[in-house]
């Protein structure tokens, strides 16, 4: 989690490393979490998450609130430290999606300014993703054109569930439109598991990153897929993290049953869909390694979704390790394609220039 010596740095490769899931928050953000932090009837996985981090005074835990307020000394001596040429920024989770529905509104827009001000500041370095409040669906498609007309962004950040919300539910599909309309991904990050889910996970410390955010999130794109959005919105594009939440690695699985579901009328809700969930997954998703640092399951991603469906992220400041840096330089992997994980694909996705 620390900066490491000159001598732990990765050698110059050529391409370069772009960073495509790193996380901020800014300090007023920060401020309104500590007021709901403070009411009776705290969210469980809220409490559990973002009352663990602000509060612990463990290493891990003060290294990331340290790292997440500030985009600019401390994060670029992070990333040179890494040998990372760019980050692609995105609120926090669960960003504004934990508050209620005006402040959610009001304070994307802020956050989203602030880190429209720090890529204008270090305009090679950063990049960045549109904060939306899926609270508000108008306000939030308003807010997507607005980041990517005004503010120069071209992703859009969406922290799982709201409130226990999905965005297989149609009064959310504005913000497809508009990510569709736009021309720019949306990046299905993980959130503390909603209340109705998190007890058989939190019990036995199994919640976060470890297991239930992979779980939840995986959940939340299998509902998209299954809810027939991409039949609605075609050219939609969506990322998903940390190998893709597991999912490369059931389609065939998922093929076979949601066919045999779909046969057997099990499920008002499981309506058929044009095509199969791998062939969305395929043609409708990309994947970033974040916080997957492992030879193994990068491969296997790319022979299965493709080699330009693929990206390298780190998970900044949650994950930060020069190690891992070195080994995914040092994989057995064509040039070509390893620049397409490094780099190229970052550059297609994200619109970088």
């Amino acid at each position: 989690m620390n900066a490491s010596s000159d001598s732990q740095r990765p050698a110059p490769a050529a391409y370069q490393r772009i960073a495509t899931e790193e996380a901020f928050a800014p300090p007023e953000m920060l401020d309104i979490y500590r007021k709901i932090l403070a009411k009776k009837d705290v969210d469980p996985g809220f409490q559990g998450l973002m009352g663990f981090y602000m509060s612990s005074p463990s290493a891990r835990a003060q290294h990331i609130m340290r790292c997440l307020t500030d985009l600019d000394q401390i994060r670029l001596e992070h990333m040179d430290a890494c040998g990372i040429d760019k980050q692609v920024i995105a609120l926090t989770a669960p960003g504004v999606q934990i508050m209620d529905k005006d402040t959610a509104v009001s304070f994307s827009q802020l956050a989203n300014d602030q880190l429209a001000d720090a890529i204008r500041r270090h305009p090679t370095r950063f990049v960045g993703m549109i904060a939306v409040a899926p609270q508000d669906p108008t306000a939030a498609a308003k807010e997507i054109e607005r980041g990517v007309t005004r503010l120069g962004m071209n992703a859009v950040i969406i922290n799982s569930h709201t409130h226990g919300e999905y965005l297989s539910d149609p009064k959310f599909w504005d913000i497809f439109a508009a990510a569709e309309q736009h021309n720019v991904p949306i990046y299905l990050h993980p959130n503390s598991l909603p209340a109705g889910m998190i007890k058989p996970f939190q019990e036995c410390g199994l919640d976060g990153a470890i297991y239930g955010f992979g779980v939840e999130t995986g959940l939340h794109a299998m509902r998209i897929i299954t809810a027939g959005v991409f039949d609605r919105f075609p050219k939609l594009q969506m990322i998903i993290g940390h190998m893709g939440e597991a999912l490369p690695f059931w389609l065939y699985r998922l093929d076979y049953m949601h066919r045999a579901t779909v046969l057997s009328q099990r499920y008002e809700s499981m309506k058929p869909i044009k095509k199969k969930p791998s062939d969305y997954l395929r043609e409708n998703f990309y994947i970033t390694n974040s916080g997957v640092a492992w030879e193994p399951a990068i491969k296997f991603s790319q022979s299965v979704l493709g080699v330009d469906r693929v990206l390298y992220a780190m998970d900044y400041p949650y994950q930060y390790l020069v190690d891992e840096v070195i080994a995914l330089d040092g994989m057995d992997m064509a040039a070509s394609d390893k620049k397409r994980f490094f780099q190229t694909n970052a550059e297609k996705v994200f619109n970088i220039r």
